[in-house]
């Protein structure tokens, strides 16, 4: 089974991207969500959903694993098979399924494309007790806001090129910056970056 594919981000469609491994592409379908936060023509680490049929083998990626533990629990329920799993991951984050089911949020879930209020009743009444337990994930955003100064990005960069994924990155010296100043030393911001993402 594939659990996660580290390779460049070859092409990013619609509903799917092509992971490039070793010169071997793999073809993953993500939620929009997920392949906002790819950065396209650089290598990234995406976490693998695979589904192995008579007539298919299916991956799905994920930028974070509490999107993939949602995808899982929402597979579970009659009527939600990956399609649509994905349609309501791209329509609301982990986060905001959590409070969207602990409302009893209706309208939330038929924001999804294929989730009309009978399915919609259906997740909400299947999925009331367990989605207290389930992951709220780091709320990534699907479009980052510009760096504010040429530290900033250097220090995303870095962060980056150690292995850091750019929305947690960027995230992490945004909170930073705005802690220590803008006219902080890059080491700094790298440095404080590091402990964020270590916490």
């Amino acid at each position: 089974m594939i659990a996660k594919l580290t390779g460049r981000v070859e092409q990013i469609e619609a509903d799917r991207c092509v992971i490039d491994v070793n010169g071997v592409g793999y073809l993953v379908q993500a939620s929009t969500r997920t392949l906002a936060a790819l950065p396209a023509g650089q290598v990234a680490t995406v976490l693998v959903e695979m589904q192995v049929r008579e007539d298919a083998i299916s991956l799905f990626g994920f930028a974070e694993a509490a999107e993939r533990e949602w995808f899982r629990l929402l597979t579970t329920v009659q009527g939600v098979g990956a399609r649509v799993a994905l349609n309501i991951l791209s329509a609301l984050s982990p986060r905001d399924l959590v409070g969207a089911i602990a409302a009893g949020d209706r309208g939330a879930l038929t924001r999804a494309s294929g989730v009309g209020v009978k399915l919609a009743v259906r997740l909400l009444t299947e999925l009331r007790e367990k989605a207290v337990a389930m992951p709220s994930g780091v709320g990534f955003s699907p479009v980052l806001p510009p760096p504010v100064s040429g530290i900033e990005a250097d220090a995303v960069s870095a962060l980056v090129n150690l292995g850091y994924r750019r929305p947690e990155a960027a995230a992490a010296v945004e909170r930073v910056v705005k802690r220590l100043g803008e006219g902080a030393a890059l080491d700094a911001v790298i440095r404080e970056g590091l402990k964020e993402l270590g916490r």
